[in-house]
């Protein structure tokens, strides 16, 4: 007979995940002495909390999970996917002031990269989304700093040899090419770390604009850069089936 694990998180983790606001904050809230675990205040932000046993209060009321929100931002380029940027650097959290309430990226936009960028206080939306066996496909606009040709293309397509592994085959049109540029939509099903920059650059260019333009079933639409809006019942449904219905 298999013992089943215990639910542990940290005591911060604990916090961020029920939408209380981000791991930074939560860590100073502990340590302010502002939650209790059973009755005793707790300043330590890494002690180990048991979320089906433990008793666990934010400024004396207990904690509970607020209402579940989802968003979709159009990231603009120069706009960092963090809370806060110690060299004071705009970030997303400038542009989402009104939502209300805290919610985290689901995944990351890198600093150069506009586009779709999805917000939520709903841990395991985003963990589904974000988690590699998901496949959520991501589609992004793409200009090369060449002209690629076809068969360029189709080595996209097919998949790349990149420093942590083959790539996943990927949905690729040619879009329209000017003198020097190929411009081209790709659709990719895993999310590494720069991975569309690394795979242009193992043609041998660069990258010179990125875009997200849409994920999953969601599109860009009319949403104005810079500007977000709340996602729809379907649309949550569609991106993680089975979520849509429970608020």
């Amino acid at each position: 007979m298999t013992t089943r694990q215990r639910p542990l998180k940290t005591l911060e983790r604990v916090l961020s995940k029920a939408g209380l606001g981000s791991r930074v904050e939560a860590r100073r809230w502990i340590e302010d002495g502002r939650v209790s675990v059973n009755g005793r205040t707790m300043r330590d932000p890494d002690s180990w909390v048991d979320m089906e046993r433990d008793r666990v209060r934010f400024d004396g009321h207990p904690l509970t999970a607020r209402e579940r929100v989802y968003i979709l931002l159009y990231k603009p380029a120069g706009c960092l996917t963090t809370y806060n940027d110690p060299q004071g650097r705009p970030t997303v959290y400038d542009l989402i002031a009104d939502v209300g309430t805290f919610v985290s990226p689901v995944g990351r936009l890198d600093l150069d990269t506009s586009g779709l960028l999805l917000m939520t206080n709903d841990t395991r939306l985003a963990e589904y989304v974000t988690n590699p066996a998901s496949h959520v496909p991501k589609t992004y606009l793409v200009k090369a700093s060449m002209r690629l040709d076809e068969a360029q293309l189709q080595r996209l397509r097919d998949g790349l040899e990149l420093s942590d592994g083959l790539t996943r085959p990927a949905a690729v049109t040619r879009v329209r090419d000017s003198e020097k540029y190929t411009h081209f939509e790709i659709t990719l099903t895993e999310g590494r770390n720069r991975q569309v920059r690394r795979m242009i650059e193992a043609l041998g260019a660069t990258v010179l604009k990125l875009v997200r333009v849409r994920i999953g079933t969601i599109g860009i639409g009319t949403l104005r850069i810079g500007t977000w809006r709340a996602l729809t019942p379907g649309e949550v449904e569609h991106l993680a089936p089975g979520r849509g219905a429970r608020r």
